[in-house]
């Protein structure tokens, strides 16, 4: 019954968030995507908590910058972002490309979630876009604390030539991340990856397109999930 209402609630303000802010140029629609950015994207939060770090030599890492976070990291000269939230018509890409445009900044987008196993595909086109951009670069998602950290780890690993411990401390309560709740899953990939090599090396990117597995990710982790309930409740 609880579980049911909670749902309700979240399909109501999934629909709320839908409802309006596509339009960032009629002055009143923009005063409404303004105000869906603040508000229902939690902007207002942002203004003063940045999430914000070096993480390599020319990488860094925040949650979702506004316009004057923007204009801040064009003056240190960063050329690039990399936006891991997808595009959508919703206010708080429009503004990003925006600012973008205005700032003379390349725009970059490879779609990560945060709650569920990552696809193979986009994986796949997160390495191409380290591969392929400009740095300095500014990797972002919502609060920069999830998709934000494993693709910092992700890049470490492959271009900086960390160690995997080395990098998963991009996935840490330091940035906000918080592992015993859905968003474990990533750490669970590393995890995956973690007892791949320790049978013998592979690198992440070789892994990540010859041998991970999202479903079999998703099972594992499901069953970890289970076992600690279990064993939170015997105690």
């Amino acid at each position: 019954m609880i579980r049911q209402i909670l749902q309700n609630l979240a399909n109501k303000e999934k629909a709320l968030r839908q409802s309006f802010g596509h339009d960032i140029v009629d002055p009143e629609e923009r005063k409404r995507s303004e105000w869906h950015v603040n508000w229902l994207d939690h902007g207002v939060l942002r203004k003063r908590w940045h999430n914000f770090a070096e993480f390599a030599p020319g990488a860094y890492r925040s949650n979702h910058p506004n316009h004057k976070r923007f204009e801040v990291y064009a003056d240190m000269g960063i050329k690039t972002v990399l936006n891991l939230r997808g595009v959508a018509k919703q206010p708080h890409y429009l503004f990003e490309v925006e600012s973008c445009e205005k700032l003379g900044m390349t725009l970059v987008t490879a779609h990560m979630a945060a709650r569920s196993a990552p696809r193979v595909e986009r994986l796949v086109h997160l390495i191409e876009c380290f591969e392929a951009i400009d740095r300095p670069f500014l990797i972002h998602c919502k609060s920069g604390a999830d998709r934000t950290g494993l693709a910092a780890a992700i890049y470490l690993m492959m271009f900086e030539g960390k160690s995997l411990d080395e990098a998963r401390k991009q996935l840490s309560f330091k940035f906000l991340h918080i592992r015993r709740t859905k968003t474990g899953i990533l750490d669970h990939f590393l995890d995956v990856y973690a007892e791949r090599i320790a049978q013998s090396p592979i690198a992440i990117d070789e892994w990540i397109k010859t041998e991970y597995d999202p479903k079999a990710l998703t099972e594992s982790f499901a069953e970890k999930q289970a076992n600690l309930k279990f064993w939170q409740g015997w105690r």
